[in-house]
């Protein structure tokens, strides 16, 4: 099976980066969940909850506003702020 190669940025910095088999959040059209294969998308994104589910467990991050964009299982994630503190995983490259 595939995973998705998924980046979550803040601002100011590269806030985590990974696999991943699924990720979730809400945009300004309802809730999105990505798996592999997913067709391209360009998603703006409301404050709310990321939740990334990785090999090794859930991870979830809230955001302010900003935006999601998939394409060939790559998802980048895009916000002006990231409250962190809950990852529980260190980031791969």
């Amino acid at each position: 099976m595939s995973a998705l190669k998924v980046e979550l940025v803040a601002a100011d910095r590269k806030v985590w980066e990974g696999e991943a088999s699924m990720v979730s959040a809400r945009s300004i059209d309802g809730e999105l969940g990505i798996l592999p294969g997913h067709t391209p998308l360009l998603g703006v994104l409301v404050t709310g909850d990321v939740r990334i589910a990785t090999g090794g467990g859930d991870e979830t991050v809230t955001i302010d506003s900003g935006f999601l964009s998939v394409d060939h299982d790559r998802v980048v994630i895009v916000a002006d702020n990231v409250d962190a503190a809950s990852l529980t995983s260190t980031p791969t490259a």
